[in-house]
């Protein structure tokens, strides 16, 4: 069955891509762009528009201030926007070569500051608690097919990632006012995986693998402004998650498209913690228990790792439109969840239309809505061996959630 309109793969793309993804998930790292046919060339911008609130946890009494009646967070997310571009070209019938590049893992949270002093400090810094990630990906792609529709790739990735987190508020006790930069770093990681392809059916299945990237970080922490040097200075490791890929994509009829995708991130393993901040919780878990506990706690950390999937249909309704419907899920990374990630996954809903002024390039954009799933949050002990913590580390909820997430391609085939 020869697919009339073999476009419909790139219009699934664009709307599988916008999504608010768990902990700082936030491209979804695509591979499709290294699937398409011959010379191929994309770019594209993202955009969400997040709103997400919360309140005080009425259960801690410690958090509760004389006088105050408003213990909601207000809005604590930034509107943000991300980029892509992928360059493919067919060397040789057996022999293909991509450079594609993304921002894979991002964040912008900043708690407004507030009376009730929850989550911000109204005295002395007159800041609320922030965190920001920006990194940035190139990933270098070499495809073998060594017959006709299989398609073996690999390649390294070049990493940079950097951000800064302010914590603020009664929820952090004796780390108010605690700030922490984390210089810019680069380092190599490297992705494999295979398809197998039937251009004439639009048939398209593809398992991919990221690795994890180790980073080495500087980090310069201080409290208020003095610097904090309780140990030795020395890098702080990092290391951005691996995860898996299975998109999967078939015609139905000459105009209609189904696809489908399915990720899993390594969030589990994920781990921040700044060597002056270890050392400061070392010391506070050691006074917490009288000496039966010293090992400290981490800045941030997720209990479970992220499944995410996509389902959806598109259609070519003239030669010079189509259109995609998707229906989206997300698991989220746990519930409690950490302050820096306040929601417990998404449902979420995509709309996208194509234009094609002529065969060989295109115009697409998407819009996509969430619903972000309600959680508990807690300050960063709930997993200490320590008596009753579990629940007292419990600080905040968070309730009837919501995202809107917008699209824009271009892409060339030539």
């Amino acid at each position: 069955m020869k697919s009339y309109y073999p476009g419909l793969a790139i219009l699934c793309s664009l709307i599988s891509s916008h999504g608010i993804a768990a902990a700082i998930d936030q491209s979804g790292q695509s591979l499709l762009p290294f699937l398409e046919v011959g010379h191929y060339f994309e770019a594209s911008i993202t955009a969400a528009d997040p709103e997400v609130s919360g309140r005080t946890l009425g259960t801690r009494s410690d958090l509760i201030n004389s006088g105050v009646d408003d213990y909601s967070t207000d809005n604590i997310s930034q509107s943000f926007q991300y980029y892509s571009a992928a360059l493919k070209l067919q060397l040789k019938p057996q022999l293909s070569f991509g450079i594609l590049y993304d921002q894979p893992f991002g964040s912008d949270l900043e708690y407004p500051v507030k009376r009730n002093a929850s989550f911000s400090d109204p005295v002395l810094s007159q800041q609320g608690t922030q965190i920001n990630v920006d990194s940035q990906n190139l990933s270098l792609i070499l495809g073998y097919q060594p017959f006709k529709n299989f398609n073996l790739y690999a390649g390294p990735a070049f990493q940079t990632i950097k951000g800064h987190v302010s914590l603020r508020g009664l929820v952090y006790a004796d780390f108010n006012g605690y700030n922490a930069i984390f210089k810019q770093d680069a380092a190599v990681g490297w992705l494999a995986g295979f398809a197998y392809q039937v251009p004439d059916m639009v048939l398209k299945a593809a398992l991919t693998y990221h690795s994890k990237i180790d980073h080495k970080i500087n980090v310069s922490e201080n409290v208020l402004g003095t610097p904090l040097l309780l140990v030795d200075e020395s890098k702080t490791k990092i290391s951005t998650p691996q995860s898996i890929n299975l998109d999967f994509q078939t015609s139905i009829t000459v105009s209609t498209l189904l696809y489908s995708n399915i990720r899993w991130v390594n969030w589990k393993d994920f781990v921040i913690r700044p060597v002056q901040f270890g050392a400061l919780s070392q010391l506070a878990t050691t006074t917490m228990s009288s000496g039966t506990y010293t090992g400290g706690f981490n800045l941030d950390d997720y209990q479970k790792n992220q499944w995410s999937a996509t389902v959806g249909v598109a259609k070519q309704w003239t030669p010079l439109w189509s259109g995609a419907f998707d229906l989206g899920w997300d698991s989220g990374t746990g519930d409690p969840a950490s302050i820096f990630n306040p929601t417990k996954g998404y449902w979420g809903v995509g709309l996208a239309l194509k234009y094609n002024p002529e065969p060989d390039y295109f115009i697409s954009g998407g819009v996509k809505y969430f619903w972000l799933g309600d959680v508990t949050t807690q300050n960063g002990t709930y997993d200490l061996p320590l008596p009753v913590l579990s629940e007292a580390s419990k600080v905040g909820e968070f309730r009837e959630n919501h995202a809107i997430g917008y699209g824009l391609k271009i892409g060339y085939h030539f």
